[in-house]
């Protein structure tokens, strides 16, 4: 893949791209309306296909929190049309890389050393590169090491990128501008800790350390003297990504063995450390053909605030969802529902987003379940779609939902996915039985 010698970091340079980026779009619209006068028939999918490839161009031009924005939603196919969703994925793990020189003057403004000097031996050409920082090899005393650079200007960019991706959030996604102010703050915030790289060393140890005792999981070991803001050193972790790991066609129980240990990572961090690995795409997960499950960059990490984490599991819990007036107590408490609404809200919302919840507590409620049941998917997928058209919810003056369920959900949404392509049939019941769901 072709290295990228400079990146637009000025307010003007990326605010030009994004507006060159909008021009593109409209002349595929000019585009794909021309073609419909002539063939009424012809499909949306070519123009989803075109968008796709101008905005993933772009994007990856920029590199930062823009294409980190694009990576979130190809996590879910059922927030985007498939065409951005199998572009946008590419985020995950080939993005074109920095050259050399831009390297070699991240190390000097971090530690005023050449990578040479720190290293036994550094590969100036990067391993793999995604959306806010690229990996490369090094060796130092013989032991193998993953150095990953962050991309300049990224985190100074945050906050007017995702003023500038907003327009394509909501066109894209259908979303009111009452969802996207609502998640805004809490993406901005999500952001800027995923770019302190010192900052995700400390939760790396924390959280690594803490589940270093579950079965069939490793860590890398990192080094703070060799890490910065921008820069941080650990161990090389060997073992393939989901995609390459299901090319070797594993059998049913070393899937079953990822998948659960995938699964008791994060039961463990949620119930136990009441924060969570909030990044579960398959770029960092890397899997061994005895079923042991290597985890990798604790960029993203939320932390659960107390409130929201016995309001959310008590609703999640397979008993509560029978009981209409606690679940109703509970759907104010997680702000599905608020004191301003009308009964005609109250009887749209309710059953609405009991069905969601119910769809998504499915696997706690038997003790073990099979995710490569594809009609459960299905069912998720076309609830997200039906959503997705009503026009009650896009014509919304509120955003439904705590702010503090976009990672939580997102987490659990991509963990079920992952499941899903492993087949995994796994045990889900015996951790959730023991929490506390009383209030």
């Amino acid at each position: 893949m072709k290295e990228q010698s400079s990146i637009p970091v000025s307010k003007v340079q990326r605010a030009t791209e994004f507006l060159k980026t909008g021009t593109r779009i409209g002349g595929n619209y000019l585009k794909h309306y021309a073609k419909k006068m002539v063939n009424p028939d012809v499909p949306r999918e070519e123009l989803h296909q075109d968008n796709a490839s101008d905005i993933y161009q772009s994007l990856s031009k920029l590199k930062g929190s823009a294409l980190k924005v694009a990576q979130m939603m190809s996590m879910d196919r059922s927030v985007l049309p498939r065409a951005y969703s199998e572009k946008f994925q590419m985020s995950q793990y080939a993005v074109p890389p920095l050259s050399a020189p831009l390297v070699i003057r991240t190390f000097q403004k971090s530690f005023g050393k050449m990578p040479s000097e720190m290293f036994d031996k550094f590969d100036l050409k990067a391993s793999n590169a995604a959306s806010i920082g690229q990996v490369h090899e090094a060796w130092k005393d013989s032991k193998k090491l993953a150095v990953k650079i962050q991309y300049p200007g990224v985190a100074e960019s945050i906050s007017s990128d995702l003023k500038m991706v907003k327009p394509f959030a909501v066109k894209l996604m259908g979303l009111n501008e009452a969802d996207i102010n609502r998640y805004m703050g809490e993406v901005e915030g999500k952001l800027l800790e995923e770019t302190d790289y010192e900052l995700e060393v400390k939760r790396s140890l924390h959280i690594s350390q803490a589940c270093s005792g579950l079965p069939d999981l490793f860590f890398p070991a990192y080094y703070p003297e060799w890490s910065s803001k921008r820069i941080i050193t650990m161990d090389w972790l060997p073992g393939l990504h989901l995609k390459e790991f299901l090319q070797t066609q594993p059998g049913q129980e070393v899937r079953n063995r990822i998948g659960q240990a995938l699964w008791d990572f994060y039961e463990f961090q949620i119930h136990e450390l009441r924060q969570i690995h909030a990044d579960p795409h398959p770029g960092n997960f890397l899997m061994q053909e005895d079923g042991r499950l290597g985890i990798i960059d604790f960029g993203c990490v939320k932390e659960i605030p107390e409130d929201y984490y016995y309001n959310y599991f008590s609703l999640i819990n397979p008993a509560n969802i029978a009981g209409p007036e606690k679940t109703k107590r509970l759907f104010y408490a997680l702000e599905f529902l608020y004191p301003t609404d009308s009964q005609k809200d109250i009887d749209f919302f309710t059953p609405l987003f009991t069905h969601m919840i119910d769809m998504l507590g499915t696997p706690f409620r038997t003790e073990t379940f099979d995710f490569g049941n594809d009609a459960y998917f299905d069912e998720i997928y076309s609830f997200a779609e039906k959503l997705g058209k009503m026009k009650e919810l896009k014509e919304s003056k509120v955003a439904r939902g705590s702010k503090d369920g976009l990672y939580i959900n997102r987490t659990y949404f991509g963990l079920y996915s992952m499941l899903n392509q492993l087949k995994a049939n796994i045990s889900t019941h015996s951790a959730f039985k023991e929490m506390v769901v009383e209030i």
